[in-house]
């Protein structure tokens, strides 16, 4: 028994006057606590107790001891309520590490308006397409695409980050349309060099089967931005994820090209240190960020803000 469960047990005894309580109580065998109360006795060179058949009453040494033990428990019990409410309040900072894309696009407005239901939180927005140690780093969450490698860190998956081929109108009207993914190979296409296998696009055909097709052309680049830039210049065909892709698609500047085939979507995961003692803060970011990224998320506007509502109008400028 350690010595917190002890001064508990001498607490308990004391209050219940009862050994036989007490013990049933801790959920100890009465001969356990007799026998550690007796030691406690001995360890202090002091009686602690009168026992006689009434039940157990402190002797005045006792009694000064119980109310020691009971600030000390009571100072336990407030250290322990205080770390359960830092762990559950959103305040305090929060580091987040995302790639640069995704971090631009996506988390950027959402982080922003996580930080607007939470005044009390500062956060740490760090972009960077390299692989992140999280505790080196310091980081509470991070944002990571495609499938996750066995580790110790905690993860929750949140959705699918599906990609797309697409080319501007003008580079179709004057190279054509392919009609099938070994058509593709024929074009100049725009690689994006980090994933979807480099210079090798696989294509999952309307039967189930994959079609892996080589392919090259003027552009290779680890900056989604840069490949995005180059479509829409009519450089070539890209392969690109629908949430980068979204608003050139809407303005008409992109337009999907092999639309009833389909391409490998990545896992997006929150990945955070350890899979225990979860801070509140990661949590509660967690839990809102998954309920922001529902079904189709790659489609919505998310930096579209309602207007904050404007305050009275001023005659002259405050003092």
């Amino acid at each position: 028994m350690d010595r917190v469960q002890g001064l508990q047990l001498f607490i308990r005894v004391v209050e219940t006057g009862s050994f036989s309580k007490a013990s049933a109580d801790m959920g100890l065998t009465q001969p356990t606590a007799t026998k550690h109360v007796a030691a406690l006795e001995a360890r202090l060179g002091a009686r602690l107790l009168y026992r006689s058949t009434r039940g157990v009453t402190p002797t005045e040494v006792g009694a000064l001891y119980y109310d020691k033990c009971k600030r000390i428990a009571q100072e336990l019990e407030e250290a322990d309520n205080l770390a359960l409410l830092l762990q559950s309040r959103v305040g305090g900072q929060l580091r987040i590490s995302t790639s640069v894309a995704f971090g631009r696009r996506v988390m950027t407005p959402l982080v922003l308006r996580f930080m607007r239901e939470h005044p009390d939180l500062s956060v740490d927005l760090s972009f960077d397409d390299r692989y992140v140690n999280l505790v080196e780093q310091g980081v509470d969450v991070a944002l990571r695409m495609g499938r996750l490698a066995d580790s110790t860190l905690g993860a929750r998956f949140l959705g699918l980050n599906p990609w797309l081929l697409a080319a501007s109108p003008a580079y179709l009207q004057a190279h054509g349309t392919p009609d099938s993914a070994e058509a593709v190979a024929a074009h100049p296409c725009l690689v994006y060099s980090s994933v979807q296998g480099d210079e090798r696009w696989s294509f999952t055909l309307p039967d189930g089967r994959i079609q892996t097709v080589p392919v090259k052309g003027p552009l290779r680049s680890n900056n989604l931005s840069a490949v995005l830039s180059a479509c829409r210049a009519g450089m070539g065909l890209a392969v690109l994820p629908h949430y980068v892709a979204r608003v050139s698609l809407n303005e008409g500047a992109l337009v999907p090209v092999l639309p009833t085939l389909s391409l490998p979507s990545q896992e997006l995961h929150a990945v955070y240190p350890s899979p225990k003692l979860l801070p509140g803060k990661v949590q509660v970011f967690v839990n809102w960020l998954q309920a922001q990224l529902g079904e189709r998320w790659w489609e919505k506007n998310l930096e579209q803000e309602p207007a904050p509502a404007a305050g009275p109008a001023q005659a002259h400028p405050p003092a």
